[in-house]
């Protein structure tokens, strides 16, 4: 029969008699019954070097029909009712035994060409046959997925196998991969960060784009020559060679300024947002200026009140990217603090800012204390420090996204504290930078992949009280509007349920790893859309390694072994075993 690839995929190659173990006994709209021919086998059977359980729970299936093939997985097996006594401790097999199974109807195989669509064409009538589905033919899928008259990829990311056998690689094309955004979610030491190692290592064999943020440092055992490592900070673990950087706080606007110094209460917030228009305003007028403050107290409203109504500095007093003095904050917000006009003679004069109101002022010394703290602190000394001859981060990313010969640029977050929420604010900053380029077409032709770990720390951050809260929202503007400017995202996270639900629901294809908590899989579930009990069921009981692919993007779910990487991630924590023992062994010394 001919097919899409020649012969590579004739009927007798995917329907193998040796593979036959069940007929069809009942037909429903999402499962068929089947009755099991050996299911009382002892254990399954190895055909073309790979075992199959011929009629175990999870076993993908494939059921022939008059018109089509249907794919199904097992989900369930049982003895009717009158026979379940035959299972007794002494029992070792029976090959009269016939139990039943239910088999979750998946998608549609066309017989001519063989190509896979999800959803139901024909329905299985009673009596057809049911074969185990072959590990090569299942590796295939996400190939024969692929659109009527689409060129066959000469780009594929070998992720993984079905099962142990290795002849049955699993690839995907990175279109369906990133095209529509990708997440990787797992518990911890469920191998998430190996999935992320070896999707690295995949894409490098190929002309990629991608900037890693490295929220641990565990990514620091990437030594391709392609990869560019920097770091914010002191990194907890340095890559062999990683070069310094600092983060402008030209990078920062407004809401990440909100964010930093969280002003509290319905008086810090308007003055704060006030200062930093009047430090705008300072900025774009310099002569309304004394030593880069616009002063109010007790000063008149005539030039200042001129200049505001100028068009061209009008429209770039509200604008949250507009750049201002940040270390005259304080200065300026004891201006803010002047009463609105100055009262003479027992009569208010509008024309002239009153003396300091000291009420407002007690109410915003906090904040000003708070600004201090936040522009001298270590957290933040890669932002705000200039004294050391360091490159702008945004320069270096610049140069790596001009570089053609550099495929990934891995940023070191792991030496930036989480005080101030200094950590989530830099992140967001880098992310809004990227989006900006991204606005301006600048990966039309290149697209770059942001791979974002530990990102329930970075995504859906509100920061403040409900009067002057703050949205770290970029890296979650990348995921709604990105993918038409070239712009992906793939997050990984170990909590998906701090991760906001709208994030999830434009994720196009999720690797799901293990998932214990009921909470974390009821996202995963809502942010597929239809995905059935079954395969949620099967989250927890995932091996180490073992991963999920689902999504809109991946219709029919596949369960896949992670091929481990070549380069594998160092976790930077102690080892309590080696050191402990080597304690025990000084004491016993003597030493």
């Amino acid at each position: 029969m001919n097919t899409r690839h020649g012969d590579d995929y004739p009927m007798g190659g995917i329907l193998r008699p040796e593979l036959l173990f069940g007929a069809v006994s009942l037909v429903s709209i999402r499962t068929v019954g089947v009755n099991l021919f050996e299911a009382g086998r002892p254990t399954g059977s190895h055909f073309s070097g790979a075992r199959y359980g011929r009629g175990e729970v999870g076993e993908f299936v494939l059921i022939e029909g008059q018109q089509h093939l249907v794919l199904g997985r097992i989900v369930e097996i049982r003895l009717r009712e009158q026979d379940r006594s035959i299972i007794t401790r002494d029992f070792s097999g029976s090959e009269n035994l016939e139990a039943l199974g239910t088999v979750l109807l998946l998608g549609t195989v066309r017989t001519h060409d063989l190509k896979v669509t999800a959803g139901v064409v024909a329905y299985p009538r009673l009596g057809d046959r049911v074969y185990a589905a072959s590990h090569d033919f299942i590796a295939r899928i996400p190939e024969l997925m692929e659109k009527d008259g689409s060129v066959p990829s000469t780009v594929n990311l070998d992720l993984g196998t079905i099962g142990a056998s290795r002849q049955a690689a699993v690839s995907l094309n990175p279109e369906i991969l990133f095209g529509r955004h990708c997440a990787i979610l797992g518990a911890t030491g469920s191998g998430k960060s190996w999935t992320i190692a070896r999707i690295i290592e995949e894409c490098l064999r190929h002309r990629s784009k991608m900037l890693l943020i490295d929220a641990t440092g565990e990514y620091a055992s990437l030594d391709d020559s392609s990869i560019a490592h920097c770091h914010l900070g002191t990194p907890v673990v340095e890559a062999r060679v990683s070069k310094k950087v600092r983060l402008s706080p030209e990078c920062f606007n407004e809401t990440d300024f909100i964010a930093l110094f969280e002003p509290a209460g319905k008086v810090q917030g308007p003055k704060l947002r006030e200062a930093i228009r009047s430090l705008r305003l300072a900025q774009l007028r310099p002569d309304l200026a004394t030593d880069g403050v616009i002063k109010k107290i007790g000063q008149s409203k005539a030039k200042y009140e001129e200049a505001i109504k100028d068009p061209d500095v009008a429209c770039k007093l509200d604008d949250p990217a507009q750049p201002f003095d940040y270390e005259k904050l304080p200065a300026q917000l004891e201006q803010e603090c002047a009463y609105p006009s100055e009262r003479t003679g027992g009569l208010n004069d509008p024309s002239k800012w009153g003396s300091l109101d000291e009420g407002t002022f007690g109410y915003c010394y906090p904040l000003i204390i708070r600004i201090h703290a936040v522009l001298s602190s270590q957290a933040l000394k890669c932002v705000f420090d200039a004294s050391e001859d360091v490159p702008r981060l945004t320069d270096r990313i610049d140069e790596f996204l001009s570089n053609d010969q550099s495929k990934m640029l891995r940023i070191c977050l792991s030496g930036v504290s989480y005080e101030y929420k200094a950590r989530e604010i830099v992140a967001n900053a880098v992310g809004r930078y990227l989006l900006d380029k991204a606005r301006g077409g600048y990966f039309k032709n290149r697209p770059l992949v942001i791979i974002v770990d530990e990102a329930h720390n970075f995504l859906g951050r509100h920061i403040g009280s409900e009067e002057t809260i703050a949205k770290l929202d970029a890296f979650e503007l990348i995921a709604r509007e990105g993918r038409k400017y070239g712009l992906n995202i793939c997050l990984a996270s170990q909590r998906p349920r701090d991760v906001t639900e709208g994030i999830l629901s434009q994720m196009g294809v999720l690797i799901v790893h293990r998932i214990t908590n009921d909470r974390d899989r009821e996202v995963v579930e809502r942010a597929c859309g239809e995905i059935d009990q079954s395969v949620s069921g099967l989250l927890p009981n995932l091996l180490p390694g073992q991963a999920v692919i689902i999504g809109t993007g991946f219709p029919i779910p596949l369960t896949i072994q992670i091929q481990e990487p070549a380069a594998k991630p160092k976790f930077a924590g102690p080892s309590y075993l080696k050191n402990w023992a080597r304690q025990h062994v000084l004491g016993a010394g003597g030493s």
